[in-house]
C-alpha cells in the first residue's frame, strides 16, 4: 500500500472558525482502493510553548501543503509514520511549525496514522499500540460538566469541572458522566432559579455561581449517580491557572492569590473534595510549585501538567527531573506530528507518569484521540460529557470497546 493522492480542505471546528481535512487515498499499483480522512482541532486556552496552530496567514500553510507536502506524500509507504513526521518538519523549516501550522502538520500525520493503520488492516487504537509497543487498556473518560474560563466567559474562574467515571468500561463510563452533567444542570436551575445557564465550548454548564459552589454541586452529583448505580465517579478539576495569572498571583474574583496560597488552595480542594485529578493547579512556568504540590497532596490526586509541559518532550524531561508532577495531557497538536507525540508518552511512561488523551475546546467530529488513548494505554481522555464533536469520541470508545471501531 502506497499513498496516492493527497488533499486538504478547510472545515468548521465546533465553535464555527475554520480548520483543515487532509485525505489521504491509498492503494496498490496506481490505483486507489481506500481513503481516510482526519481534522485538526484548536484551543482557547492554549499555552505558550505551543507549536503555532496555523500559519499567520491561514491560506498560506494550507498552499504550502499543496504545493510541497502533496508532492512528498505521494508513493510513500503510510506505516513509516516517524519518516513522513520529519518530512513534515524539513518541509515548514521552523521549530513550531509556523510556516505550514502545526494544524495542518497535526491532520496529516493522523490522517497518515489511519492510512497505517487501514494498510495493516487493522484498527487505529491496535496499530498505535503495535507502533509505540504499548499496552492497550480503555481510559477513564473525563466529561467537563461545568465550565468558566476562556471557555465559558462569565462563569467560574476555574475552567472545567469534570466527572470522571472510573470502571474502565466505555459501555458504563460515559453515560455515567451524562448523568452527572445531567444531574447538575437540574441543580443549576433549581438553585438559581431565572438566571440565564447556558452552555461553554465544550458543552459543559455556564452559570453565575462561585467556584466552591460549583464543586459542591459536581461532588454531589457523582454522589448521587454513585448511589444510584454503583458506579465509581469521581470529580477533577482543570484549573486552567495560567489564565488568570497576572503579576505574579492568581486573580480570582473573591480576591488575589500567592503562588504559595495557591499551592494551599489547591490542596486543601483535593483534600476536602477527594478530587482524582487537578490540571494546570499554577502558571505555566512554575516548576517549583508544582512540586510543591505535587509533594504536598502526595498520591491522593493526578496533578496534570497541559500547558506546563505542552506534549513537548524537551519541557516534559524538565519537569520529570524537578518532580513537578505526576502526569501529562497529550494534544496532538500541541506539538504537531504523532512521532512528537508518541515520544512524549514513551518519556512519561518510563518515569512512571500517567497520561491522558484530551480534545480542544474548538473540536471536530474526528474520532482519532479515542483510538490514542486506547491504543497507548493512557490513563484517562478528556472528551468531554456531551455535544455532537464530544460524543464522536466517547461513541467510538463504545466501539472500541465492542471490537468494532468505526473507522
Amino acid at each position: 500500500m502506497r499513498i496516492l493522492e493527497s488533499r486538504v480542505r478547510t472545515l468548521l471546528d465546533s465553535r464555527g472558525a475554520r480548520t483543515v481535512e487532509v485525505e489521504l487515498g491509498i492503494g496498490v499499483a496506481g490505483r486507489v482502493s481506500r481513503r481516510v480522512r482526519a481534522m485538526a482541532p484548536s484551543g482557547a486556552s492554549t499555552g505558550s510553548h505551543e507549536v503555532q496552530a496555523f500559519n499567520k496567514d491561514f491560506g498560506a500553510g494550507v498552499d504550502l501543503f499543496r504545493k510541497k507536502v502533496s508532492k512528498a506524500l505521494k508513493g510513500r509507504d503510510p506505516r513509516d509514520q516517524r519518516s513522513v513526521d520529519l518530512t513534515l518538519r524539513e518541509i515548514d523549516g521552523t521549530p513550531r511549525f509556523e510556516s505550514l501550522g502545526g494544524n495542518v502538520a497535526c491532520a496529516t500525520s493522523i490522517a497518515v496514522c489511519k492510512a497505517g493503520a487501514s494498510a495493516e488492516g487493522m484498527s487505529a487504537s491496535r496499530w498505535i499500540a503495535k507502533q509505540t509497543k504499548s499496552k492497550t487498556g480503555f481510559p477513564a473518560p473525563m466529561g467537563n460538566v461545568i465550565g468558566g474560563g476562556r471557555h465559558a466567559i462569565g462563569g467560574t474562574d476555574i475552567q472545567e469541572f469534570m466527572a470522571v467515571s472510573m470502571t474502565r468500561k466505555p459501555t458504563i463510563d460515559v453515560f455515567a458522566n451524562a448523568a452527572v452533567h445531567n444531574l447538575v444542570g437540574k441543580a443549576l436551575k433549581e438553585r438559581i432559579p431565572g438566571a440565564s445557564i447556558g452552555k461553554g465550548d465544550e458543552g459543559a454548564w455556564n452559570a453565575p455561581i462561585s467556584n466552591l459552589d460549583a464543586l459542591e454541586l459536581l461532588v454531589a452529583a457523582c454522589d448521587q449517580v454513585k448511589t444510584d448505580s454503583g458506579v465509581d465517579v469521581r470529580p477533577a478539576l482543570d484549573v486552567a491557572a495560567p489564565e488568570f495569572y497576572r503579576e505574579g498571583g492568581y486573580e480570582y474574583k473573591e480576591g488575589r492569590k500567592s503562588p504559595a496560597e495557591q499551592v494551599e488552595y489547591i490542596s486543601s480542594l483535593i483534600e476536602d473534595h477527594g478530587l482524582v485529578s487537578v490540571e494546570d493547579p499554577l502558571q505555566e512556568e512554575d516548576f517549583v510549585g508544582f512540586h510543591n504540590l505535587r509533594k504536598r497532596s502526595g498520591d491522593k490526586a493526578l496533578i496534570i501538567g497541559d500547558d506546563l509541559f505542552c506534549t513537548n518532550p524537551e519541557r516534559l524531561e524538565r519537569g520529570i527531573k524537578l518532580e513537578s508532577a505526576n502526569a501529562i495531557l497529550i494534544k496532538v497538536n500541541q506539538i504537531g506530528t504523532l512521532t512528537d507525540t508518541y515520544r512524549a508518552i514513551a518519556i512519561a511512561r518510563a518515569a512512571g507518569y500517567k497520561h491522558v488523551v484530551s480534545h480542544r475546546s474548538g473540536d471536530t467530529t474526528d474520532e482519532f484521540i479515542a483510538h490514542l488513548a486506547c491504543g497507548t494505554g493512557a490513563w484517562g481522555i478528556k472528551c468531554g460529557a456531551i455535544g455532537g464533536e464530544r460524543i464522536a469520541k466517547l461513541n467510538e470508545l463504545i466501539r472500541i470497546e465492542e471490537g468494532r471501531p468505526g473507522h
